[in-house]
This record gives structure tokens, C-alpha cells and sequence, in this order.
């Protein structure tokens, strides 16, 4: 056990190792404040441009078959609602008034959407159509993806990912860890760091979202409508300890507590 305690020791230094402590974004309304560490070989630019290629390849496969829709009112009002939504982001990063901001929709029954680095964002028309998503409700989820992007969650992963890979081609032979303990401390690893690191990212990409879609002029109530519409949709979900997104109740109780912060700011936007 004590040797298990050294290798999570050793291991929270690896992941600071050839790391940089950054705050990606700019103080918000909900506080956000969070350090996240960054690994310094992996950049911004180079993410974003690996994401790029993969949602061009995305959309042609959309398209080649006929699901890549840029005609329907759905379509339009993603367009539009992602045009005000977007103009808010200058208020948490500067550069990323400088992203090639793109909103797609695929004809998909899935109840998905995402906004990869850089500002690549695709709705699948199922979480549209079968939750039937008012405006703000459809703002609640742009803003949340968006707050993704602009928190660079999936190039914190990525150095994360990296760091714990090293630990465990390296530590395992210097410490003499037999393959059964490696397991354990992967498990230990995985459950005690990584997971709620991850429900750490989805809280944050909930708070940043209401305040992007409130400064858009989009209700922020509309992202507790929009949970528990999932909620209903979604029975039979994982437990949250075992889950990297926090429970339904958990998520509104949080974004029930911080509507109040934002909600000046939807009351000062122009409403379009």
C-alpha cells in the first residue's frame, strides 16, 4: 500500500511535469477560476487544427449521405441563434473572437450535440426534434459546448492523458509494481482523479454556458427546462460516481444557484 501511495504520488507530479498552469478564461460572472495545467508541447493552435480536419471529415461523411442539413428552419434558426451566442464569447478570451467559428447540423436521431477546439460545432437534429427545444433551451446547450472550447477541456484531457501514460510505462519498473497493483492504482487513479476532473469540466461548461446564452438575450432558465427534459429521456443513466457527467439533480441544483448571477445580464441584453 505504501509503494500504491507513492506511485499516486509520483503520479500527481508527472501530471506537472512539462505542464504550464493557465486559466483559460477571463473572470466570469459565475466564477469560474479554476487553474488548469496545460502540457507545453501540445498547443492551442495545434489542437485546433487537429480538430479542424476531423470535423471537415465529419461533415463530408454527413453529407455524402445525405444527413448534412443546411436547408431547414432547424438549420436556420441554429445559424442564427449561434451568430449571437458566439458574438459572447470575447468576454471570457480574446483570441477566440479570432476562431473560425462554424455551426453544422446533422440529420441524427441522437440526443447530441459538441463544440470541438477552436470553435467546430455540430447539433445532431434529434436532441432538436425530440426534446423539442425552445431557443434558450437550444442557446443552454450551444453556450455549454462553446464554454468546452473556450476552457480547452479536451486539450486538458489530452495533457492529462499524456501525463498518466508516462506514469505508467515509468513508474511501474522503478517501483517495482506488480501488474494486480497497477490495476488497483489505474482504478484509484481513474475514480479519484480523472472522473471528477471531467465532472468538474461539465459544471464549468454548465456556468459559462448560462452566461454566454444570458449576454446572448437568451433565457438562462432555459437550462434547467433543458436537464430535465434530458433527465425524463434519459432513465436508466449511470450513477454519478461512476459517470463523468454529475447527476441530473446535482446539475440543476448548481445551475439554479448561479441563474441569479447571470440573470442581470439577460435582462440588460437586447433581445433579437
Amino acid at each position: 500500500m505504501a509503494r500504491l501511495h507513492k506511485y499516486l504520488a509520483l503520479t500527481g507530479a508527472l501530471l506537472l511535469t512539462g505542464c504550464q498552469a493557465v486559466n483559460t478564461t477571463n473572470s466570469s460572472a459565475v466564477g469560474v477560476e479554476r487553474k488548469q495545467y496545460m502540457f507545453s508541447m501540445l498547443s492551442t493552435d495545434q489542437v485546433n487544427q487537429s480538430y479542424a480536419q476531423t470535423y471537415q471529415e465529419t461533415l463530408q461523411a454527413a453529407q455524402a449521405k445525405g444527413k448534412l442539413d443546411t436547408r431547414s428552419n432547424n438549420a436556420k434558426r441554429l445559424d442564427a441563434i449561434g451568430k449571437r451566442v458566439v458574438a459572447q464569447v470575447g468576454h471570457f478570451r480574446a483570441d477566440a473572437t479570432q476562431w473560425d467559428w462554424q455551426v453544422s447540423l446533422i440529420d441524427s436521431p441522437e440526443l447530441n450535440a459538441n463544440c470541438g477546439p477552436g470553435g467546430k460545432i455540430v447539433f445532431y437534429s434529434g436532441i432538436i426534434t425530440k426534446l423539442a427545444l425552445t431557443d434558450d433551451e437550444i442557446a443552454a446547450v450551444m453556450g455549454h459546448e462553446i464554454a468546452h472550447a473556450l476552457r480547452e477541456h479536451s486539450r486538458e484531457a489530452m495533457s492529462k492523458a499524456y501525463a498518466l501514460e508516462l506514469a505508467k510505462t515509468g513508474l511501474g519498473a522503478v517501483l517495482g509494481i506488480g501488474q494486480d497493483a497497477m490495476m488497483i492504482a489505474d482504478t484509484a487513479v481513474q475514480y479519484g482523479m480523472t472522473l471528477p476532473n471531467s465532472r468538474g469540466a461539465e459544471t464549468e461548461a454548465d456556468l459559462i454556458g448560462i452566461e454566454l446564452a444570458a449576454r446572448a438575450g437568451y433565457n438562462p432558465n432555459g437550462a434547467v427546462s433543458l436537464w430535465r427534459k434530458m433527465e425524463q429521456a434519459s432513465q436508466g443513466a449511470p450513477a454519478e460516481f461512476m459517470s463523468t457527467h454529475p447527476a441530473s439533480s446535482t446539475r440543476i441544483a448548481n445551475l439554479e444557484q448561479a441563474i441569479p448571477k447571470v440573470m442581470p445580464l439577460y435582462q440588460q441584453a437586447p433581445k433579437r
